[in-house]
Parts: structure tokens; C-alpha cells; sequence
């Protein structure tokens, strides 16, 4: 097949598709072919850009976290210290929060849509922050996005309308979609499966479209939030079908691996962030958001009490040092997230040159149940890292904004997302 298509399609045409544009990968017609083979090069050393979102339910303590410093040259922290061979990759940001959150664990649902208006009783809630990323890149790989969660919390991921993305909570059954080819009976079941799912759907339209007619207007509201899942859910079929006709990566780990039970959760974790970097490296999707659990103490021999106790430690120094080993183990889980990122080479960097991974939680002070100056990593991706950036005043800097600067990086085209009221410029 020829590298360069003969029909291109112009600037003006581009232009009268509108806001279509924004969802489509480069096309082989969107490049003169005057440009020729150096045209086509400089596309293919073009890095795909992604997004990992990594929540932790109960905060952190925020003195062996925060620099007292600002800049890069900070001495480091006790939870730092764990990222030290990643100090020039890493922004940690202080004096940051979504404006208005009551002081509560029910925040948690929000901490990624950064809702203008939270109400803990009657959540109404907006996109996500990973589904608004998805919707550029999500068409370009087998899996729009990945929402891995623990199975009795609230979902992380929300789309347009405000509705709760399913999330899945074992590691074994990620793993067995991404990497296990099925046997040609199962081929053909899945073929059938969705095949029916679209027959479905059809089905479902075209009930809600006779079911509307007549209602109020709070009724044709509801129908339309339904009508809406279900055109997402009749892209998820399409990309589905697409690549169930294109063989699976193949990968060195293997379904025995994920099966396997974790001693601690520390395992669990762990088990976790590879099958997330598994994913990245081999392109099987570029947006991934993952919560983790509140922690037992089973089998970790440095921690004698729960987490949760731990985190409500009202300035009882010898659980505020429970509540930081704890801490230390999920900052030495993420270093070496971090590290398999690095050691993962590409055209032009590693995979942490082109994957931003923010790191945070709800809570900046569980003892307090405090919303407010949130612990804040971001790491990778491209941005030019300062180390520590530190917002004061008596408001906290929305979170929202770095969430606009975060979208940018990945193509989006946006001033606006949730709360922000501008856009985070000191990370370039």
C-alpha cells in the first residue's frame, strides 16, 4: 500500500467539519503528498500522549510531603525521598483544592469532574476528567480508556450527562481482555455477543423515542441521560468489533500472574500499577484512571493498626507514624511505577516523557476531613517540572486549572473544565 494517500483533504474542508475535527486521529489525508516521505516521517516520530489518574481515599501528611521549599532545588521529604531518582520529572503542588467541597470522605466521587456546585446528599455531577481526554485519543487504541477501581466505591469516571462509569475491580479480568486470545468458539460468541448488544440498543432507541413523546420536561431529561448512555455505549460496541478482528499484544506476564493472590495489599497494589503499565507500553489505551483502597494492616509487618484509624489521628504522633508507613509503601508502589515507565523506551523518550500521571486524593487532612490543599504529584508527560509549586492566600488555586493545563497537553482544545477559573502556567 502506498505510504501517502492521492486525495488530500484542504484546510477549508478540515475546517467546515467543526468540532468532528477535534475527535480524529492524523490522517494519511491530511498531509500534502508534495511533503513527500519527510512529511511522513516526522508524523510517524510523532509520541502518542497519555493520561494516568491515581486516587488515594484518605490524604496524606502533608508535613513529610511538601517541601518547605518552592522550586527544584527543595530538600527533600520523607515520602519524597522515594521519588528522588525522578526529581526533575515530578511537580508536587500545595495550596490547591476544589473551591466550596464540604469537609468530607464523600468528595471522593468528585475529586476528577471538580463539579462547580458539590452537593454530597444530591450529587449532580459532570465529566471526568479521563473521559474528556478519551474522547481525543480514546478512538486510537483496543481500549478507549481503563477505570479500575476497588468494587464497592463510588466510580471515579463520569460522563457528559453526569452518569457513573462502570469500573472493574480484578486485575486477572483486565488482563484476560487485553492480552488472552480466545479460542475460535469464543471468537465467534463474542462476535454474536455483540452483534446482539447492537440489536439491543437499536431496540432501546427506538422505545425511548416513542416512550419521550408527551412526557414533561424532567421526564424527557431522564430520557435523554439514557439515550445518551446508550450512544456511548453503541461506540464502545463499534471500537469493540473493530478490534476484535486484530490479534492481541503479547506480553511476558501471564493470567496466572494476576490470579495469583497478593499477600498485603501492598501486592495488590503493585499488581495493579504493573498491569497499568503493561497497558500503556503496549498501547492498548492512553487514558487510565485508578482508585486504590483504604489498607489493612494484614501481613505488612510495619503497621499494627487500619488505615482509617490511622488517618484520624488527631495529632497523636504515634498514629500520624502508623498513617506514614503507610504512606510509605504507597509512595514506594508509585516510584516504582514511575521507574517501569522510565525503563520503557521509545522513539524520542521514555514512556514517562509522554504519559502524564497525577497522583492525589479528596481529602488533604483526613483527621480533618479537610477538602482543602490537597496532596498534588504530577509527574511526566512533557511539562516542564518545577519541583514544588506553592499556592498561598486564603483560597486554595482550583485544581481545575491544572486540569485545563492537563488536557491541553493532551490536544484538547479548552479553557474551561469544572471550578477552574484559568489555567496553570508554571509548569510551561
Amino acid at each position: 500500500m502506498n505510504i501517502l494517500n492521492r486525495a488530500t483533504i484542504d484546510r477549508r474542508t478540515l475546517l467546515r467539519a467543526g468540532a468532528v475535527a477535534l475527535g480524529l486521529p492524523l490522517l494519511d489525508a491530511m498531509i500534502p503528498s508534495a511533503y513527500g516521505e519527510e512529511a511522513r516521517a516526522r508524523v510517524d516520530a510523532l509520541q502518542p500522549k497519555r493520561m494516568v489518574l491515581i486516587h488515594r481515599p484518605l490524604g496524606t501528611y502533608h508535613p513529610y510531603l511538601v517541601p518547605k521549599e518552592t522550586g527544584k532545588k527543595f530538600e527533600t521529604t520523607r515520602f519524597l525521598k522515594k521519588l528522588e531518582p525522578f526529581r526533575e520529572q515530578f511537580t508536587v503542588f500545595s495550596g490547591m483544592g476544589h473551591p466550596n467541597y464540604p469537609n468530607s470522605h464523600g468528595t471522593e466521587p468528585a475529586i476528577f469532574t471538580g463539579v462547580a456546585e458539590f452537593n454530597e446528599r444530591d450529587l449532580h455531577n459532570s465529566i471526568s476528567l479521563d473521559q474528556v481526554a478519551a474522547r481525543t485519543v480514546g478512538s486510537q487504541t483496543r481500549f478507549p480508556f481503563l477505570s479500575l477501581n476497588r468494587v464497592w466505591s463510588q466510580s471515579l469516571s463520569w460522563n457528559e450527562k453526569g452518569v457513573p462509569i462502570p469500573h472493574e475491580g480484578d486485575p486477572a479480568t483486565v488482563f484476560r481482555r487485553m492480552f488472552i486470545e480466545g479460542t475460535p468458539d469464543e471468537v465467534r460468541r463474542e462476535m454474536n455477543r455483540l452483534q446482539q448488544g447492537k440489536s439491543i440498543l437499536d431496540d432501546l432507541r427506538g422505545q425511548l423515542k416513542t416512550l419521550s413523546q408527551g412526557l414533561g420536561n424532567g421526564d424527557r431529561l431522564r430520557i435523554e441521560v439514557l439515550t445518551n448512555s446508550i450512544r456511548e455505549a453503541e461506540g464502545q460496541l463499534r471500537q469493540e468489533e473493530l478490534w476484535s478482528k486484530r490479534p492481541k499484544p503479547k506480553v511476558a506476564a501471564t493470567i496466572e500472574d494476576m490470579q495469583r493472590p497478593a499477600n498485603s495489599w501492598v501486592g495488590t497494589q503493585n499488581k495493579w500499577l504493573a498491569l497499568m503499565h503493561l497497558a500503556i507500553q503496549t498501547d492498548s489505551t492512553r487514558v487510565i484512571v485508578f482508585g486504590t483502597n483504604e489498607h489493612g494492616n494484614s501481613n505488612v509487618p510495619d503497621i499494627q493498626i487500619g488505615h482509617h484509624d490511622a488517618s484520624h489521628h488527631g495529632k497523636d504522633m504515634a498514629k500520624i507514624e502508623q498513617l506514614s508507613r503507610y504512606e510509605d509503601h504507597e509512595f514506594a508502589t508509585f516510584a516504582d511505577f514511575l521507574g517501569k515507565l522510565v525503563d520503557s523506551r521509545e522513539k524520542d523518550g521514555t514512556l514517562l516523557d509522554h504519559t502524564q500521571v497525577l497522583f492525589t486524593s479528596n481529602l488533604g487532612d483526613a483527621s480533618a476531613h479537610s477538602s482543602t490543599n490537597l496532596p498534588v504529584l504530577l509527574a511526566g508527560g512533557g511539562f516542564k517540572h518545577q519541583g514544588h509549586v506553592a499556592f498561598t492566600g486564603d483560597k486554595n488555586k482550583p485544581l481545575c486549572n491544572l486540569y485545563v493545563r492537563m488536557l491541553r497537553e493532551m490536544g484538547v482544545e479548552t479553557d474551561k473544565f469544572g471550578s477552574s477559573n484559568g489555567v496553570i502556567g508554571e509548569i510551561g
